[in-house]
């Protein structure tokens, strides 16, 4: 697939069909996604974490503007006075065609793109109206594993030992045996001592918990499970793309002021302690695309060279997933800037 970092992206009409999803190409989703990593890739190790937000989100906002659907953000970079572009509640597309709401992270992992470190991505989620929880940017507990377990496997309500030993007995293995991805935070402390008195192996990450999350779906990974505190708004996307590739998650938002709950029963949400299922976060048909930033466990990241010719060339890998058909992509593309 070949695109100049500016590429305009198709706007022709797709065809009526029953599923309103269907008539957003999951391509385009993709080329979204590349262009706002191909953005933010320009500043890995610079050292500026808003520079590479910026860069990514405006990139991201000028490729969806003309796509044929009447998109809008449920999960973006905030509330309008916080944020000037792909705001919660911004319009995005041409206006007309299908409505379609957007979960979006046009860099998941600001501060390991500073840092030229791993997993840092572009992601968003896509989906009928109505369809993905309106996270508000709060806090989120999370549990998750991947396909293949009797359903209800897992539950938020209890302990993390009861958690990983009823994986490890569906498993067929001990506790020791099972390996769990963190994010490495204090708040996880007690957390981390309990896994590893089990003898779990306790993988821990620095940032970027989507990719953390759908690890567990990935056998090369050698993560079983993963457990611990993140962002909601990235807790919807996990679980978009869980819905296209199988796995169980729950989430329960975290609140830490009056201003949080406010914020939660602004956007409809009235039971706070309610334990989240996959399906009430992200229902229906759905597509999630992703493409790597900085190398990851998921995706490689954008890499620059330049042929003999004098040209330059950026790579990109990309995945993108679809609920109704199960399919998953990964895309490999070049983009000639010069």
């Amino acid at each position: 697939m070949n695109s100049a970092p500016d590429t305009q992206l198709a706007a022709t009409p797709q065809p009526a069909s029953e599923n309103a999803i269907q008539r957003v190409l999951v391509l385009e989703m993709v080329r979204v996604t590349e262009q706002a990593a191909i953005a933010a890739a320009q500043l890995v190790g610079r050292g500026d974490e808003k520079a590479a937000d910026a860069a990514a989100v405006a990139a991201m906002r000028k490729a969806f503007d003309n796509l044929y659907m009447d998109g809008t953000v449920v999960i973006g970079e905030g509330e309008r006075d916080e944020a000037p572009m792909l705001f919660i509640g911004e319009k995005v597309g041409m206006g007309k065609g299908p409505k379609i709401d957007i979960a979006l992270d046009p860099l998941e992992g600001t501060t390991i793109t500073a840092k030229a470190g791993h997993n840092a991505l572009a992601v968003l989620a896509a989906a009928e109206e109505g369809c993905l929880l309106n996270a508000p940017d709060v806090y989120m507990d999370k549990l998750a594993v991947g396909p293949g377990y009797p359903e209800g496997i897992i539950d938020l309500a209890k302990s993390a030992t009861d958690n990983v030993c009823a994986v490890a007995n569906a498993k067929g293995v001990k506790p020791a045996d099972i390996n769990v991805c963190v994010l490495d935070r204090p708040r996880h402390a007690e957390m981390i001592a309990e896994l590893r008195a089990l003898g779990c192996g306790v993988v821990l990450i620095g940032d970027g918990d989507v990719a953390g999350v759908i690890a567990v779906t990935n056998p090369d990974t050698t993560i079983d499970m993963y457990m611990g505190q993140g962002g909601a708004p990235e807790g919807v996307l996990a679980a978009a793309a869980l819905r296209c590739v199988g796995g169980q998650f729950n989430g329960r938002l975290v609140f830490r002021n009056d201003d949080e709950r406010a914020r939660a029963r602004k956007w409809g949400i009235e039971d706070l302690n309610r334990i989240y299922k996959l399906e009430d976060l992200a229902k229906g048909d759905c597509i999630f695309a992703a493409t790597g930033v900085t190398d990851g466990s998921l995706l490689a990241g954008v890499k620059r060279r330049r042929k003999v010719t004098g040209e330059t060339i950026l790579t990109t890998e990309s995945v993108v997933m679809r609920a109704s058909s199960g399919t998953v992509r990964w895309i490999k593309g070049e983009h000639r800037i010069g």
